[in-house]
């Protein structure tokens, strides 16, 4: 099955929300701590990436279903640096390529508009995604940069753009 790399609309709303519960919940990442799937604003992303500097991509099928997605906006107190943010891809669409081209599109933006690196948040449970992450020349921080919310998000990771 092929994919396509979209900017989000207001009607992907209810779609990538409910990607990120049900990848969350496949790994175990529960509301109850300090992960994207507690964020307040998870219901309203279209509306949350309208921000200035921020942007969001969904990973949209055939059908215009959404399957994945993955943003950027600017680190709170570091104006030089992005945070990938709410990258997040369903099952069954992933091992094909689609997280590297999610974030090679965050890249591109993100340069265009002159950050100069990008950081980002994660956990341990997500072995495949700290595998690319590494692959795509981040290296992990020894403290997290910033408060972002996400408390349990115990890998913190930056790359030059």
């Amino acid at each position: 099955m092929s994919y396509t790399i979209r900017s989000i609309q207001p009607q992907d709303n209810p779609q990538i929300a409910q990607v990120i519960r049900n990848v969350s919940a496949e790994f175990g990442l529960t509301a109850d701590k300090g992960y994207s799937v507690a964020d307040p604003t998870l219901d309203t992303l279209f509306e949350v990436y309208q921000a200035e500097q921020s942007y969001y991509w969904v990973l949209v099928d055939q059908d215009n279903q959404v399957v994945g997605g993955a943003g950027i906006a600017p680190l709170a107190g570091k104006p030089e640096v992005c945070e990938l943010q709410k990258m997040y891809i369903l099952n069954h669409a992933r091992g094909q390529g689609y997280a590297q081209k999610l974030i090679d599109t965050c890249f591109e933006q993100a340069r265009k508009i002159g950050f100069e690196e990008c950081y980002l948040e994660s956990t341990a449970e997500l072995k495949a995604a700290l595998a690319l992450y590494q692959r795509l020349g981040f290296r992990h921080l020894d403290a997290p940069w910033g408060n972002t919310g996400h408390s349990d998000c115990e890998v913190v990771m930056a790359k030059a753009l």
